[in-house]
């Protein structure tokens, strides 16, 4: 068992932080984390114990003059549920998920913005470990269960994930493409255009 304690500066938007806190071991890991703007201020946990897959993300998100909370949870059988909970106006789209069909398949959340939701499918499909010769042009469709921020929306995406080296990480969704670097436990370290790791306070 390994506790972590992890942060991030925005890249597309240089007042966003994002800290979390990280208890990971073989099979999966526990989280839970911030991340503040000059527009809003989010917390969430995380549940992906069982295999790295998601059971559970809570997530909270303050703004002026309005909250939202989500409860998003994922069952043995596959099925993805949410509670939602709403106070205030303010012109975003309806939290929640949008179309529970559209994520059928869906092992993985991937919280908006959020770094440290790319590393279940990375330690699950064993990308730390590929061999550069055999695997490096191997790349996995995933779908997943996509959390937008801040109007905690849930919608399909669709991502592809591939070895790209040592300790990087080929990333695809839709017309963006980006090689992530990561740590030893598959943690992001530098994604392109998003996040790049910062010593923790």
């Amino acid at each position: 068992m390994k506790r972590l304690d992890l942060a991030w500066r925005g890249i597309d938007d240089e007042a966003r932080v994002d800290r979390a806190r990280v208890r990971v071991d073989d099979d999966g890991m526990i989280a839970h984390g911030t991340s503040i703007t000059d527009d809003y201020a989010l917390s969430w946990s995380l549940d992906a114990t069982e295999g790295w897959i998601t059971r559970t993300l809570g997530v909270t998100v303050h703004g002026d003059g309005w909250w939202r909370a989500l409860a998003l949870a994922h069952s043995h059988e596959g099925v993805w549920t949410a509670h939602v909970e709403t106070h205030g106006d303010v012109d975003l789209p309806l939290a929640g998920i949008e179309d529970d069909a559209a994520l059928g398949g869906a092992l993985d959340c991937d919280l908006g913005l959020c770094p440290v939701t790319n590393t279940m499918p990375i330690r699950r499909l064993g990308l730390l470990d590929a061999d550069a010769d055999a695997d490096a042009d191997i790349c996995t469709t995933l779908v997943m269960a996509w959390v937008e921020v801040p109007s905690l929306r849930v919608l399909r995406s669709d991502q592809v994930y591939r070895y790209a080296g040592p300790a990087l990480i080929g990333f695809r969704s839709g017309d963006f493409a980006a090689e992530i670097s990561v740590d030893g436990d598959g943690f992001v370290i530098d994604y392109p255009q998003l996040a790049r790791r910062v010593p923790s306070p």
